[in-house]
């Protein structure tokens, strides 16, 4: 490898003189050489004394011609610069995005084909003198394809220098669209919640990196030369918080090295730096075991039925309810039918979602089950849902043909739709549930192969459907409910109760994250849905008013969407900061909070929770926020931490799958020094927190 190293180094060497004729003796900003197009890059032509700016060297290369990484692989050099610069401004060193394995015969290369960009940062000095400032660089490269051929050119660039900040910035120059395009692929450091560490094998390394979630796709490129075999092929193997790369070392290497360093890319092109030191590597995921796949399915179906009895689900439950009893009179085949279509409707739901989840967990997001909550959008939209749902089971206008199955000659040909999409409803108001047994189902599902995860949701979702399949399976169990009467009309807008109370708390979550604004947006539309409302009730069954009718509901949603998005801005998260029962004090979670209290010797109690998670808001006032509970706390001295998930927070859940959660309510109680975490129970009593303090080591 080295000898052929040093061959192109000695055949570049040879053609320097024919290079070097590619490029005029005038600098400019750019410069045409052999199979490449040369360029001087700066965003902004601007240099403010005191402060940093940014300016690159850009190349445009002819298809299959190539450029070099720092490390340039098995042959190769990356390029170089030397500056000429006015007084007071100094340049940083070329920085480099994630380059490409470039096979080259039995050698690898590591570099960039089609265009290149390097970033450098320029530093201004608070004495520069405002006027022009010149960037002068001589640049020198290699650029190859079957052969090599070393190329120079000087290109110079000018900019004007202030002494203060601007008020109006300049507008961004040509440029900015190269940097805006491609930064997208430098690497960024490591986030402090992961951690990188590797063990030597008998012919190489096993690297192993946790990022909180379970990877499938990595590939390292080193930072130094002589410590892998570039060409060999690097085998992922994915654990339940990350992954185990298996890495050949390079036949010349002696010893074992004191780190490895570089940069790495995993899936959805996220890019890396790492150094990893000599560590304890995980253990990688086991083969899918069919009775652990069978225990977790078990779990999740007692999930989902449970889940019928959480806040969450329980309105829409309501509905299906009184329609049974308005199908009661029914032929048992139509029954079965509104069960089984009940069902598709969920279980094609929950296929949507997971399907989702994966796709953008898999493109680099680090998302967890709810996490359509997270959204203002969705939440405003949802809120506009339940409400127009809810005028309809007030009297106002008559929906409930799709949605509850009600009567005559149009149920029979909408009343399949309405079991599908109420089951529909069903699944999206339970996400921000997590019922018992749910939590360690799911986020053992969501670590394992695409299959075995459908599997597992697929069970979650029979459960939460079970409870109204069984009936219409068997319909002589619906002789228990009551006979169809006058009656059935005011339960059905007492019904409109629930669903109203939950169009309030999402209105209430809504505001945590987009204020007064985001709220005012929300009654704006509620306004426009009650306008529609009364015309549908006002002419029921007119084409004419129910065209009306909709383009007000578009509008609704216009301005649902524009107002959360536009004219309500991100509202800082609420202090956590504030007094529970007996004077316990919650804070703000981070794991360097965890890391403090625990090193100062203190155990640490986690309640990771949400505002649109309704079983966190029952759990924190009949257990969490008991005197019972505060006395017990104090007692134990434990630190108290609030992990709040209700916006999207990546830290927060790497740190939930690691534990083998993937949403919220989750609890953890950290013991004083080291060890593992205790997580409690989905649903909290007084007695399950008092217990576990009452377990922590030297207790």
């Amino acid at each position: 490898m080295r000898m052929l190293r040093n061959w192109t180094v000695l055949v570049a060497a040879l053609l320097g003189g024919v290079a070097a004729f590619a490029v005029g003796p005038t600098a400019g900003s750019s410069a045409d050489a052999l199979h490449l197009h040369v360029q001087l890059v700066m965003p902004q032509r601007v240099l403010v004394a005191g402060y940093p700016s940014q300016a690159g060297l850009y190349f445009k290369l002819e298809p299959g011609w190539h450029v070099y990484w720092k490390n340039a692989g098995d042959a190769g050099e990356p390029p170089r610069v030397r500056w000429t610069l006015t007084d007071g401004v100094t340049a940083g060193d070329l920085q480099f995005l994630a380059p490409k394995r470039l096979p080259n015969g039995p050698l690898m290369d590591f570099g960039y084909e089609d265009e290149a960009l390097f970033p450098i940062s320029l530093n201004a000095a608070k004495e520069l003198k405002p006027g022009d400032v010149v960037l002068h660089a001589k640049v020198s490269w290699l650029v190859c394809r079957e052969v090599c051929i070393p190329g120079k050119a000087e290109l110079e660039l000018s900019a004007l220098a202030f002494d203060h900040l601007l008020k109006d910035v300049p507008l961004p120059g040509a440029d900015a669209e190269i940097f805006k395009r491609m930064l997208r692929r430098l690497p960024e450091p490591l986030p402090a919640s992961a951690k990188a560490v590797f063990a030597s094998t008998a012919d190489g390394f096993k690297l192993s990196l946790t990022t909180g979630q379970r990877e499938t796709e990595a590939q390292l490129f080193p930072s130094e030369q002589s410590i892998l075999s570039n060409p060999a092929v690097q085998t992922v193997t994915a654990t339940a918080t990350g992954l185990v790369l298996e890495l050949k070392k390079d036949p010349n290497l002696a010893g074992a090295p004191k780190q490895l360093a570089g940069v790495i890319e995993l899936s959805g092109g996220r890019n890396y730096e790492i150094v990893a030191l000599p560590g304890a590597v995980a253990a990688a995921a086991a083969p899918t075991n069919a009775a652990d796949v069978l225990k977790a399915a078990g779990l999740a179906f007692l999930g989902g039925i449970i889940l019928n009895l959480m806040p969450c689900v329980f309105p829409v439950l309501f509905i299906k309810g009184l329609s049974l009893v308005q199908s009661s009179g029914e032929e048992k085949t139509k029954q079965r039918g509104h069960g089984l279509v009940y069902t598709a409707g969920i279980v094609a739901s929950f296929w949507v979602l997971v399907a989702a989840l994966l796709g953008l967990r898999a493109a680099g997001a680090t998302l967890g089950w709810g996490f359509q909550f997270q959204s203002p959008v969705f939440l405003a939209l949802m809120a506009g849902l339940l409400f127009f749902l809810g005028l309809s089971l007030a009297g106002q206008f008559e929906i409930g043909l799709t949605l509850t199955s009600a009567g005559g000659e149009l149920a029979q040909k909408q009343g399949y739709a309405g079991s599908f999409f109420t089951g529909v409803l069903a699944v999206v108001v339970a996400t921000p549930c997590t019922a018992p047994f749910m939590g360690a189902a799911i986020g053992y599902a969501l670590a394992q192969s695409v299959l075995v995860t459908f599997v597992i949701f697929t069970a979650l979702a029979l459960g939460l459907a079970a409870p109204y399949l069984a009936l219409t399976l068997q319909p002589a169990w619906t002789r228990l409910l009551p006979r169809p009467g006058m009656w059935m009309e005011v339960l059905k807008q007492a019904t409109a109760v629930p669903i109203f109370a939950t169009v309030i708390w999402l209105a209430w979550v809504l505001a945590q994250t987009r204020g007064a604004t985001g709220v005012a947006a929300l009654l704006g539309m509620f306004l426009l849905l009650a306008i529609a409302g009364w015309v549908l009730g006002r002419w029921p069954a007119k084409r004419v008013p129910a065209v009306v009718a909709g383009l007000v509901i578009v509008g609704a949603i216009a301005l649902a969407v524009y107002g959360v998005t536009t004219l309500a801005g991100p509202v800082a998260a609420a202090e956590a900061g504030n007094s529970g029962a007996a004077g316990n004090a919650w804070e703000p979670w981070s794991q360097a909070a965890v890391d403090k209290y625990r090193a100062a010797g203190r155990p640490v109690f986690v309640d990771f929770t949400a505002s649109w998670c309704l079983s966190c808001q029952v759990n924190e006032r009949v257990a969490l926020r008991t005197d019972e509970v505060g006395a017990a706390f104090k007692k134990a001295n434990v630190a108290l931490l609030k992990a709040d998930w209700t916006s999207h927070d990546d830290a927060i859940s790497q740190v939930l799958t690691s534990m083998g959660r993937s949403g919220v309510p989750a609890y953890a109680l950290y013991p004083a020094g080291s060890g593992e975490p205790t997580l409690l129970p989905e649903v909290l009593t007084p007695g399950i927190v008092v217990d576990a303090l009452a377990k922590l080591p030297g207790k």
